[in-house]
């Protein structure tokens, strides 16, 4: 049994808000391992294999499953049942030929959402920083934790399309008015909607975005909250067939 400050393990009651996953149905529960993602921005692939996607009916079953190699993610085989899961990662079962990409609901949960073959090869990356190089190459920072280096220039908060395992950039989606984004922090997580307008602000407070959604209506997000996700329709399948 874990003990109280596992690193291993977590009680459920004191997991992040945005897990998918009942406080009351067991009293432990597994702790991403230190990696790409945030403990607050990912799922251990231990409680996705065995508690979102049920394909294990307990830890046992679950660390079989992913200890063989029979779980992808973003087209690598993960054996560690504490790998961090995160918010657009694409994990394939290939014996069973599903595909997923991690999202968040309305509700600000990540969940797995079922997605079409064509689109496992490739994922959306937001651009948290970048550094220029030696001979004037430049080291793109992605919100996953990879860093990809390029010549041509890349604007931070823009979004590029990589495929997946090898990192090819086969697109990229500018920040800027008109562009479609996902919002991902805040009251409005997981609504699609336009950007109206950028509030770049001279102060030390954050820089807002205005957003209009499919109904016309606008409200204020912060930037850090909005991905982009395509120009005129989404560059990814999304819940509900957006």
């Amino acid at each position: 049994m874990a003990k109280i400050g596992s690193r291993k393990h977590l009680k459920r009651f004191k997991a992040p808000k945005n897990w998918p996953i009942s406080p009351k149905e067991n009293t432990w529960t597994v702790k991403p391992a230190a990696g790409p993602h945030s403990i607050e921005d990912s799922l251990s692939l231990l409680v996705v294999i065995r508690d979102i996607l049920g394909l294990a009916d307990n830890s046992r079953e679950a660390k079989r499953i992913i200890n063989t190699g029979k779980v992808l993610v973003d087209g690598r085989a993960r054996k560690d049942y504490k790998y961090p899961v995160g918010f657009m990662d694409v994990v394939q079962i290939p014996a069973s030929e599903e595909v997923y990409r991690v999202l968040p609901d309305l509700n600000g949960r990540l969940t797995l959402h079922p997605i079409p073959k064509e689109n496992e090869g490739f994922k959306l990356c937001k651009i948290t920083d970048k550094t220029t190089l030696k001979k004037g190459k430049i080291q793109l920072n992605l919100h996953d934790g990879r860093n990809v280096i390029v010549e041509k220039s890349f604007a931070a908060g823009d979004v590029v399309s990589i495929k997946v395992p090898d990192q090819e950039i086969t697109d990229n989606f500018k920040f800027e008015e008109g562009s479609l984004v996902l919002i991902t922090g805040g009251k409005h997580i997981g609504e699609i909607g336009k950007i109206n307008e950028v509030n770049i602000n001279k102060s030390s407070n954050p820089n807002t975005v205005v957003v209009e959604n499919d109904k016309k209506a606008t409200f204020l997000t912060l930037k850090d909250y909005t991905f982009v996700i395509g120009e005129d329709k989404p560059a990814i399948s999304l819940p509900g067939g957006k």
